[in-house]
């Protein structure tokens, strides 16, 4: 079993990272191997809505990051994602690879357990915490919880560390998302049987 972590970040070994290593760790204390892929500082491109997607089934820019992620999303049993709080909100380089991944690759994603994890100075990670969830409940992901809402506070590099609650919290969702995952393989249940999709449009 592998978790793939994202780290939302351009500070690859900052605060998110912190957060992220907690929760690998106590993943890999359960048995689960983990990979953490950090974004990093290049320009990100978004979606352009062209649609390219829908017939060769991946995003129609083929930039590195795009390319690395999809590849660990299509080998990985879970995914964790992890942001620090810009104006309230996620990183807007990570959701723009966001929109395409889950665009694009679908199919590698659904049912696969997923959580996220936010982090903040003061304020705002709900928000965040918010908005990355609603990438994994329109892909049929269960959503994985732990003891507290997810998120550590910390501004300079490290101070993540200094959230006691923040970084238990962190080892509280490795431990459960092991727990599940084990659960998972263990009754190897079929996935339930998907109906045909319907789309209510609202403009006559």
């Amino acid at each position: 079993m592998k978790v793939l972590l994202i780290n939302g970040s351009p500070h690859t070994h900052g605060n998110t990272y912190l957060a992220l290593s907690e929760v690998a760790g106590a993943l890999n204390g359960n048995g689960v191997e983990t990979e953490i892929i950090s974004i990093g500082t290049k320009a990100v491109q978004g979606c352009i809505a062209c649609g390219k997607c829908n017939a060769t089934g991946r995003c129609a820019f083929q930039d590195e990051l795009y390319n690395k992620v999809r590849a660990a999303v299509m080998e990985a049993d879970a995914l964790v994602v992890g942001s620090p709080t810009y104006y309230a909100g996620p990183n807007g380089s990570l959701c723009a690879l966001l929109d395409r991944l889950f665009f694009s690759s679908k199919p590698y994603l659904v049912y696969k357990p997923a959580a996220c994890v936010a982090v903040c100075r003061r304020g705002g990670a709900g928000n965040v915490f918010d908005r990355l969830n609603k990438y994994f409940t329109i892909s049929n992901m269960p959503v994985v919880s732990s003891q507290y809402w997810n998120s550590v506070h910390g501004r300079d590099a490290g101070e993540a560390t200094q959230d006691l609650e923040g970084m238990q919290t962190m080892r509280t969702l490795g431990r459960n998302m092991a727990w599940l995952l084990k659960n998972l393989e263990a009754g190897k249940v079929a996935v339930p049987q998907a109906e045909a999709p319907v789309w209510t449009s609202f403009i006559r």
